[in-house]
């Protein structure tokens, strides 16, 4: 098989595998499926090609490996730790604190915490977190899964204006195209913006009270030592981008040692005790929904294959001599960011272009990359989370959440990453989404 022939057929499977994943609903075939036979197929028709020897291909292949299997570990071990502080009921502490059962309020205090904490945290840990919360809030899922989106799109929003907060800003902090005080100010406003005018949205329609918690829920009985697990657990999920900071070690290690110190608390609180298995990590790991996290590998190696055949840089090559402004090609890559996911495309833009520290393109690439993946829920990672925690379809995150995910992302005025921050502007924003509560 020609080189040419081998790139049109995993062109071709990417396709047809996404629609697939699109309309998983009426085709009734799982997305992990599709996903595991996407990363399968494309790469068998990268090796059939031949175009290098054997090794080689065996080392490209083990390089975008490496780099997905850290996201995959990431993803493990924070769905497990929090799987673990779901199960010691840390979570009815967090639950019984938000007392009102005002849809609006509940929906703009969920949304600043997931803002304000992905960015300290991270978008994907983030979301896992809230959804479990929600999921005790909030027991009738119909019911939450607007809220639930809203938390994607403020994680994602919250994670774009620090380094730590999303993978792409760190892609750009780590190769020298940003620096930590000049992302932080310069996109934290119109981050904040985008997270509010999506907001907003929902705060137009969404009207009334939840139903009242029922009273088993509220005050269910929690299993020995759940507020010192959930008091570790939070602990040792703010320690993951200190690691980082501190040491330089991966996210993923960072989020293993997390979860390693709080595997060592709970064996210490339970294993003198035989009815206690259910507390501990190992039954825990048999609660963790391994589907989705195959469908993210799948996903993240089939956009591999795109890369390595070099569709993503043609992309770009075409978006810069077609298109010329730096300014369009950044919003761009983040509407692109929605259908393939952002980190190869910011890893292609990194490799295009040669603008000088902080320049205005690369904070723009920061921003549209990182709010850009609401618009799909494959777009990024918290979407990805988000479809299989809940499971929640294409489809409904497209009816759901691409609305306002598209008009807070073509919302923000890019000449205020470089102007004043008009805060004249901020308080007639805020002022018009209090309005609606």
């Amino acid at each position: 098989m020609t080189a040419a022939t081998s790139d049109s057929l995993i062109l071709g499977i990417f396709i047809i595998g996404y629609l697939s994943i699109i309309f998983e609903f009426y085709l009734k075939v799982n997305k992990s499926a599709v996903g595991i036979a996407m990363a399968g197929f494309t790469w068998m028709a990268y090796f059939v090609s031949k175009r290098h020897p054997l090794p080689m291909d065996m080392e490209i292949l083990g390089h975008h490996l490496s780099d997905v299997t850290g996201i995959i570990f990431f993803l493990l071990g924070a769905m497990t730790l929090v799987e673990l502080i779901d199960s010691h009921k840390g979570f009815n502490t967090l639950v019984v604190l938000i007392k009102t059962r005002s849809k609006r309020l509940v929906f703009i205090v969920i949304s600043f915490v997931a803002f304000f904490l992905s960015a300290v945290l991270d978008n994907l840990t983030t979301t896992i977190l809230l959804i479990s919360i929600l999921r005790k809030l909030i027991p009738e899922r119909k019911e939450r899964i607007s809220l639930c989106c809203m938390v994607v799109i403020a994680a994602n929003a919250g994670g774009a204006w620090t380094p730590i907060g999303d993978v792409t800003t760190t892609m750009l902090w780590i190769n020298g195209k940003i620096s930590t005080l000049v992302v932080m100010k310069e996109i934290f406003l119109p981050s904040l913006i985008s997270m509010c005018v999506a907001l907003g949205y929902f705060l137009i329609f969404e009207k009334g009270n939840y139903a009242p918690l029922k009273e088993d829920i509220a005050n269910e009985a929690r299993e020995p030592g759940s507020r010192l697990v959930l008091i570790v657990g939070f602990l040792a999920l703010l320690s993951v981008p200190m690691i980082k900071w501190a040491t330089g070690l991966p996210p993923f290690m960072g989020m293993l040692i997390a979860l390693c110190i709080l595997w060592f608390v709970t064996d210490f609180l339970h294993n003198k005790y035989d009815d206690r298995d259910h507390l501990r990590v190992p039954f825990i790991l048999t609660k963790i929904d391994v589907s989705s996290i195959l469908f993210f590998l799948g996903i993240l190696l089939s956009i591999n294959a795109l890369e390595t055949i070099g569709s993503l840089q043609a992309i770009s090559s075409w978006l810069d001599h077609t298109i010329r402004s730096p300014t369009w090609i950044a919003t761009l890559i983040g509407f692109f960011s929605a259908i393939i996911d952002n980190v190869p495309l910011v890893a292609a833009s990194m490799g295009m272009y040669t603008y000088e520290l902080n320049n205005s393109f690369w904070l723009i690439v920061a921003y549209t990359a990182g709010v850009g993946g609401s618009m799909l829920s494959i777009g990024s990672a918290a979407g990805v989370a988000l479809m299989g925690i809940e499971k929640v379809d294409f489809i409904t995150y497209f009816k759901r959440a691409s609305l306002p995910a598209l008009k807070r992302h073509t919302q923000i005025p890019h000449h205020w990453l470089r102007n004043s921050y008009a805060p004249h502007l901020i308080m007639q924003s805020l002022g018009r989404l209090f309005s609606y509560v």
